[in-house]
């Protein structure tokens, strides 16, 4: 159904935001073999083609390299490392996990804070802040400051695991997309598609989709699909009308989110591409959160027919989020479709 050994790879392979240069590596040498042309421009995006019949339109697909993370602002003078999140994490998210600080070399950290015993009990009711984390790595400040330094990208350490229908790791968002990309390209190698591919692996998404807006004003695409994870909140306690997308009930075809709406040629697309070739969907609306859609969608010269394939998960933005990977397959199968039948569909109507 889907290569688990290469997903993992990927996930568990560091790439901050700004630092994406280990995971891009790692994708250029998988996906390289299935692609005529791939090279990397100045912003560090990472950019694979496969050629069309026709090469006077293309499409982009487009999924980002980076993961949430931080970077290392401090070093105390018992060598406690303080930090800046890379992304957006919620606060409680950090207590009692190891991060990885990329440093010279690689050195295991794990997130602390004031002790409970220590607190007094209004501390005890108020949230913990990034502000009140630091990061311990259990030596000196002499030996910490021989490996790490400011602006130094640290990443969260997890691997990832089975767990019945489903995957769970950090980084899923976005490495999910990555996986589906190159996996789509690996596929499509001996199949003619009608326009060029573009299958587009992008950086700094998490900290403001600023590696798709270069794709979009370097490639100009007249099509584009942005891949990513989107919140499935089908959990204790919200209502049906809540949920968002829900695990298992497929691919998800994005209507909007609160940086896009998306082309609603490239919405009926979508859904007609599915029903056709018996591929699981369900519809997005995310009220709050953005990808790299929106860059896709505005930044070309003509701007772009632009939407997005989401795959659904649960714990966003955590270390253990979890994807179906029934959801995986069938965004692969939709985004192969969505290539190969570009030239079917009357762009001009609805």
């Amino acid at each position: 159904m889907i290569d688990v050994t290469t997903l993992s790879l990927f996930c568990e392979t560091p790439g901050a935001p700004g630092h994406e240069f280990r995971i891009r590596k790692t994708v250029m040498e998988w996906v390289r073999p299935y692609v005529d042309e791939a090279y990397i421009d100045n912003m560090g995006n990472l950019i694979t083609l496969k050629k069309g019949k026709d090469s006077t339109k293309r499409i982009v697909l487009a999924g980002h390299l980076d993961e949430i993370g931080f970077i290392v602002n401090h070093i105390d003078d018992n060598g406690f490392i303080r930090f800046y999140p890379l992304g957006g994490f919620d606060p409680k998210t950090l207590t009692a996990q190891r991060v990885i600080i990329h440093g010279k070399e690689d050195i295991i950290g794990v997130m602390g804070s004031k002790p409970i015993h220590m607190m007094t009990k209004e501390e005890m009711n108020k949230p913990l802040q990034i502000k009140d984390f630091f990061i311990d790595t259990g030596l000196p400040k002499e030996k910490v400051e021989k490996i790490v330094r400011v602006g130094d990208p640290i990443t969260r350490e997890r691997i990832l695991i089975e767990m019945g229908d489903c995957v769970n790791s950090k980084s899923l968002d976005n490495r999910v997309a990555v996986y589906i990309i190159a996996e789509m390209m690996r596929e499509l190698k001996a199949v003619e598609v009608p326009y060029d591919v573009y299958g587009v692996f992008t950086v700094q998404e998490e900290v403001g989709i600023r590696g798709a807006m270069t794709v979009a004003h370097s490639l100009d695409p007249d099509f584009a699909l942005a891949i990513d994870g989107t919140v499935a909140f089908d959990l204790p306690g919200a209502q049906p009308h809540e949920y968002c997308t829900k695990l298992g009930n497929g691919a998800a075809i994005k209507i909007m989110d609160s940086a896009t709406i998306c082309d609603q040629r490239m919405v009926h697309y979508l859904r007609n591409q599915a029903d056709k070739n018996n591929i699981t969907w369900q519809s997005e609306i995310l009220p709050a959160g953005g990808t790299d859609t929106a860059a896709l969608q505005r930044y070309g010269k003509n701007g772009a027919i632009a939407g997005a394939i989401s795959v659904p998960m649960r714990h966003l933005h955590q270390v253990i989020e979890m994807s179906h990977k029934g959801d995986i397959r069938n965004a692969i199968e939709l985004a192969k479709a969505a290539v190969k039948n570009l030239d079917q569909f009357n762009w001009d109507h609805i």
